[in-house]
């Protein structure tokens, strides 16, 4: 508390409680220690009520004065002291004040006021101790409130004891007032003579009357005047006791209302505990009874469970019992039968048979592995009795090992109307499976059931499928390793016939460039000689071993551009310059011959034939000043005739060994480049694997990441991030092998508390044939009623390594308008291309089927084939066959010629060409007999695909095929692609943004539950910096600041720009609304403002949008010239300089479904400045402002984004970027380091595209 004045303190005890006084510290002023005790429970405005009252006394504590000394009731001056009174009056207030302490004073009997206080004290302190015992919680808050007021309790007993003794004072007053009075009216009685004088004493003298009277008004008046002051003095004294009276009567209302207010507070603090304590307890109540509840369902569960598998127990028991009690009998009867001769049992077999109306039975009874049966069947009693022939189909162990069939003839053991055959049971059979069939194909098989009898003795059934299963894996690993075989000696055929193709290439290079050396040489030879008259000789000085040869070359420096230079210097080679430099040095004055000559000893390679050289005032790199012989360059002949002959004879080995050498050199370096590439693959697939584990952790994972085939493994679940948020009790469920698994759906799993506090766990052991794990997760063990959580249709899955069994591939055909590179109009045709590629290396089978443009680049087509045709719609479809980048492709060329029209996409006939070619695809499926798993669809252009299928060829020869549709860009066909989401069973667009984006349009709005959104991704071939030849020099992120600078130069070679150490924004794009035109121009023109260089690479389809960007580009020629290019047609190869050589790349879309522009720009290093829409919110996190966002998408900050769509908005992202360049080189090298490591590539959409074509099927 802030002190207002001196301290006080006083003691104080307890009126609830007998306890030890405590002091208490108060700070208000000169204000009476009995209010100030509860200031802290009072208003400011009740203090400087209290404040006003400066003569309350504090019993015998010290009482500061106002210019703060303190000072006691002693030193009080009597004009404002209350009245004094004997020392034993004082000692007995304090007897009295002790009294009122224990038992209760006089005083406070004649106070009402105390009196009720007191008698509350009392109560509160009787109450008090039955609290201890149990208490309600409101009487315990008045109990508390009342020891919390303890602390003034005295106070208010030393204000009583003030009151009363101020009512003494006063009582005294008023006794001395009324003798006053008496006194006057005594003296009033003699002036009027009723009064008789007294009589004089013995011995006094006799006044004369005169005299008496006026020494008895004398008298009279000075008492009269005594009286007067008394009197005056006395009402002031009650004047002022009244005062104080009334004072202390006002305190003491005050502190009754504080005293009320307090204890209503503590009611209702009271109250507010009692509810809070209430609603603990019903809380506890209620968990308890949960609990409960609980305990006790999971009791009835495990009991039902226990049920369950004693049934189960009970069930195999009876089987086995039943099964023993079988194989007993049979033994029985067979032992019974052994001693009877074999026509007399078969007639027994067939009397007991023919009883019951069975149609077939076996011989002997009991059927033994590795040996023969003799099957008979009763065809009269079949569907066979009219059929001709009677033929037996079947196999043994469920229809899983070696099937069999034979022909039955008429038995003549138990007559013509039993058929038989004998079949031979196999050692790893635990029952035969079969069927009986007519010759025309009528079949009999047991009312649906099948026929079958049991094997005794051998293989039971889950060692017959562990056996299996291991066949399985041993087969699976000869057909691969027979396949890796045929794929070795297929990949050797080709290195071999590729070697055999590159030195047959490279000997007519060779022969080829021998022959111009031939040419060229010996026509130097013949012209150069060995010296020029007065300008230079060479003479021959001798050999230097090995072959080598010493010449002198000696240059006359007078006249010559050289003359007066510093320094001379030879820059020479030989043969043409064919190694390059390799003969320089330093000329050495040699004034023997008239002139300025110079002279040198150069050493020559022994295949030297013709000495090249120029003269230079300096060494390579450091000449200004150059004599090139009028630009002809010096040329000698520096071997004989004969050296020539036989250089020129072993020319064409010499060349052709050299060109070997770099060949080998460039192979050993690319499968070093491979190799690395392979390393950096496979360590971003293992990061991106590793982010989409932890992405899900929130949610799902396993112990281990990757379960074994045929180990136990821990699934941890967390329901409070899922839509079973708030479930008491979650139960897994699940199979394996896409709910496929002979095994089918194991029980629900109760999940438990995990240790970590936020996840369930449960277990479950994986069969050793399993490769995948699907699981569920539900709120009851009862499927029927269960709420469940399946992954929105698509389950959860888990890979299971080691399994004896591989999953089967999915067979997926896409129906499009477009594929990269040969029909490339936009996005359309990468999607297809790419994502066909990335489910292909998963292992599954894709194929394309596309028009057959006139405008096709059939470059990029390898192996085409003509697979014939078919007849669809009035007119002949043509069938062809190719690869397109690994993937097989089937062209569709129909004859009428509605795709011989130079353009794929501008007709006004569009929708109904590509309507009619999504009909002929789906012709062209089942008139080929193929069954594709998924048929995918792209775009408004291939819709109607969708439609067809789900109306027509589901039922006529596509039943096994689910329809995938994918919307890349809502803008165009919305008609279409509405009636394909009604009939597709799973749909998709390009990005999740994008999906919540236009999740309300009416073409998607009713479709949402089939609805998801999956980023695409580039092709990591085709975007790559470390094999891409259209950058000056590769690299990979370590090498990012290398890379890129040389890049940076080469665009800055190539576009004429200024050589600054400034930044580089790049904008490549097409120049449409869509693309954000309004943003590109003030970007352009803000960039330059900011000191950078801008280049822009893109086209407008729209001539008036071209007008304006020609015009835009003369103004910035004419103001920035040097500082910015505007490129306003497409160009491929200067597209990927852009990436490479920019700082960073901007793209201000309006509107942008997934963009592929910032996943390359991150690709080669450049950072991205994005608008945040669509696909570029979804790969795009801000730098500053996007830290929680990247982390939930296991990623890092990448770039700058803003979301307006005014130049305030691009402002804010692009001063961010431009300024981060100026201010952290170090920093800024990070970053285009750390958005080059991340993947975008197809590794995670491939996956998120293969669960979604299982979620189809499912």
């Amino acid at each position: 508390m802030a002190s207002l004045g001196n301290s006080c303190t006083v003691a104080v005890s307890s009126i609830c409680t007998p306890r030890r006084p405590r002091k208490v510290q108060a700070n208000v002023g000169w204000a009476s220690s009995s209010l100030l005790c509860r200031t802290s429970r009072s208003t400011p405005a009740a203090v400087s009520r209290v404040a006003r009252f400066p003569s309350v006394q504090c019993g015998s504590s010290p009482t500061p004065r106002r210019d703060g000394a303190s000072i006691s009731t002693d030193d009080i001056p009597a004009a404002t002291a209350k009245p004094t009174r004997s020392a034993r009056a004082r000692k007995d207030a304090v007897s009295e004040t002790a009294t009122d302490e224990d038992n209760g004073s006089a005083v406070e009997k004649a106070d009402p006021i105390r009196r009720r206080t007191r008698a509350s004290s009392s109560s509160s302190g009787a109450k008090d101790k039955k609290s201890k015992k149990g208490a309600s919680p409101a009487k315990a808050g008045e109990d508390a409130d009342e020891q919390a007021g303890g602390a003034t309790g005295g106070d208010r007993r030393r204000k009583s004891k003030a009151l009363s003794e101020n009512e003494g004072r006063l009582a005294q007053l008023r006794e001395e007032l009324q003798k006053a009075l008496e006194e006057r009216q005594r003296l009033a009685a003699l002036l009027q003579g009723k009064a008789e004088p007294e009589e004089a004493a013995p011995g006094q003298a006799t006044r004369t009357p005169v005299g008496e009277r006026a020494t008895q008004a004398k008298e009279e008046a000075a008492a009269a005047a005594v009286r007067k002051a008394a009197a005056e003095r006395a009402r002031d004294e009650a004047l002022a006791l009244k005062k104080e009276e009334e004072a202390l009567r006002a305190v003491q209302a005050a502190e009754k209302a504080e005293r009320e207010v307090a204890q209503a507070r503590a009611r209702e603090e009271a109250a507010a505990e009692t509810r809070e304590v209430a609603a603990a307890r019903a809380r506890e109540e209620a968990e308890a009874k949960a609990a409960g509840e609980a305990a006790a369902r999971a009791s009835r569960e495990a009991a039902a469970r226990a049920r369950e598998a004693a049934e189960e127990r009970a069930r195999a028991e009876a089987m086995a019992r039943e099964r023993a009690e079988a194989e007993a009998k049979a033994r029985a009867e067979a032992a019974s039968m052994v001693e009877l001769p074999r026509r007399e049992q078969l007639r027994k077999l067939q009397e007991e048979h023919e009883f019951i109306a069975a149609k077939m039975f076996f011989y002997p009874g009991q059927a033994q592995p590795g040996k023969p049966v003799e099957i008979f069947f009763h065809r009269p009693a079949s569907v066979l009795k009219d059929k001709s022939g009677v033929n037996v189909v079947g196999a043994f162990n469920n229809w899983q090992w070696q099937p069999f069939k034979a022909e039955l003839k008429p038995s003549t053991e138990v007559g013509n109307d039993w058929w038989t055959c004998v079949i031979q049971v196999p050692a790893e059979a635990y029952q035969a499976d079969f069927v009986f069939h007519s010759n025309d194909n009528v079949y009999e098989n047991n009312d649906g059931h099948d026929f079958y009898f049991a094997v005794t003795g051998g293989m039971g059934e889950e060692e017959f499928h562990t056996m299996l299963n291991e066949r399985k894996r041993q087969e699976a690993e000869r057909e691969a390793a027979e396949e890796a075989e045929r794929e070795r000696r297929a990949e050797e055929e080709r290195r071999a016939a590729k070697l055999k193709a590159q030195q047959e290439a490279e000997r007519k290079k060779a022969r080829d460039m021998a022959n111009e050396a031939r040419n060229r040489l010996g026509e130097m030879r013949r012209t150069c000689g060995t010296s020029l008259e007065g300008v230079w000789r060479v003479e021959e000085v001798g050999g230097a071993g090995g072959g080598e040869r010493v010449v002198r070359l000696l240059y006359n420096r007078a006249g010559r551009p050289l003359a007066g230079s510093g320094a001379v210097w030879v820059h020479g080679g030989i043969n043409g310059w064919q190694d390059g430099l390799s003969a320089t040095g330093e000329l050495k004055a040699d004034n023997k011959d008239h002139g300025d000559w110079w002279s040198i000893q150069l050493t020559l390679p022994p295949d030297a034939v013709v000495l090249n050289w120029v003269m230079a005032d300096g060494p390579v790199g450091g000449a200004r000043a150059y004599d090139n012989n009028g630009r002809k360059d010096f040329a000698a002949s520096v071997a004989s005739d004969e050296e020539a002959r036989r250089y020129f004879d072993a020319l064409e080995e010499t060349v052709l060994a050299r060109l070997e050498k770099e060949r080998i050199e460039r192979e050993e370096r690319e499968a070093k480049e491979a190799v690395r590439r392979g390393e950096l693959k496979a360590a971003m697939k293992r990061r991106t694997k590793e982010a989409f584990l932890q992405s899900q952790a929130h949610v799902f994972f396993t112990e281990p990441a990757e379960p074994r085939a045929g180990e136990t493994v821990r699934v941890f679940y967390n329901p409070s991030n899922t839509v079973l948020h708030g479930r008491q009790n979650v139960w897994m469920r699940g199979s394996f092998n896409r709910w496929t698994h002979r095994t089918g759906c194991f029980l629900p799993v109760h999940m438990q508390p995990a240790a970590n506090g936020t996840h369930l766990v449960g277990e479950v052991t994986v069969p050793i044939d399993a490769f995948i794990m699907d699981l569920v997760f539900m709120d009851s063990s009862d499927p029927n009623v269960a709420s469940y959580d399946n992954r929105g249709g698509l389950d959860y899955h888990v890979p299971i390594t080691n399994s004896t069994a591989k999953e089967p591939p999915l067979y997926i055909t896409h129906i499009a308008l477009e594929m990269a590179p040969i029909a490339k109009v936009g996005g359309l045709g990468d999607v297809v291309t790419s994502l066909s590629r990335a489910i292909l290396e998963l292992g599954h089978k894709v194929e394309v089927v596309l028009p057959k443009y006139d405008v096709l680049k059939y470059d990029n087509i390898q192996d085409m084939q003509d697979r014939g045709s078919f007849a669809w719609g009035g007119t002949n479809w043509r069938m062809w066959f190719g690869y397109v980048e690994g993937i097989g492709v089937h062209f569709l060329e129909p004859e009428n010629g509605i795709f011989w029209v130079g353009c794929i996409y501008g007709r006004k006939d569009d929708g109904a060409r590509f309507g009619t070619f999504c009909n002929a695809a789906l012709e062209f499926l089942v008139q080929t007999g193929r069954q594709p798993d998924i048929i995918h669809c792209h775009d408004w252009s291939s819709a109607p695909a969708a439609w067809l299928h789900a109306e027509s060829y589901k039922q006529y020869g596509l039943g096994n095929a689910r329809t995938v549709f994918t919307i890349h860009n809502l803008e165009f066909g919305q008609a279409l692609i509405g009636r394909a989401m009604a009939a597709c069973n799973m749909a998709t667009t390009v990005s999740p943004t994008y999906a919540w984006e236009i999740g309300g349009h009416g073409a998607v709005a009713a479709h949402r539950g089939k609805f998801h959104g999956i980023l695409n991704g580039i092709d990591p071939d085709i975007w790559d910096p470390m094999t891409d030849p259209f950058i000056p020099m590769r690299y990979s992120a370590e090498e990012v600041v290398e890379g890129k600078r040389a890049a940076r130069d080469e665009l800055r070679r190539r576009l004429n720009l200024r050589f600054d150490d400034r930044p580089v924004v790049g904008i490549v794009t097409r120049l449409t609304a869509q693309k954000g035109i309004h943003l590109i121009k003030h970007a352009i023109w803000r960039t330059l403002d900011r000191g950078g260089q801008v280049v822009l690479l893109g086209s407008a389809p729209d001539p008036r949008v071209h007008s304006e960007f020609e015009h835009l580009a003369g103004q910035l020629n004419n103001s920035h010239n040097n500082m910015q290019r505007l490129c306003l047609s497409y160009d491929e190869p200067l597209s990927h300089l852009i990436y490479a050589g920019c700082d960073m790349i901007l793209v201000p879309s309006m509107f942008e479904p997934c963009g592929l522009t910032q996943l390359i720009a991150m690709r080669y290093g450049a950072v991205p400045v994005v608008r945040k829409t669509g696909g570029l919110n979804d790969t795009v996190f801000d730098v500053d402002n996007d830290h929680d966002r990247a982390r939930a998408h296991s990623k890092e900050v990448n770039g700058f984004s803003f979301e307006g769509a005014d130049a305030a908005g691009l402002d804010y992202a692009l001063d961010r970027a431009i300024s981060g360049w100026y201010d952290g080189r170090e920093w800024w090298n990070g970053l285009a380091r750390r958005v080059m490591e991340q993947d975008w590539t197809w590794n995670r959409p491939a996956l998120d595209y293969l669960e979604l074509y299982y979620g189809a099927r499912k």
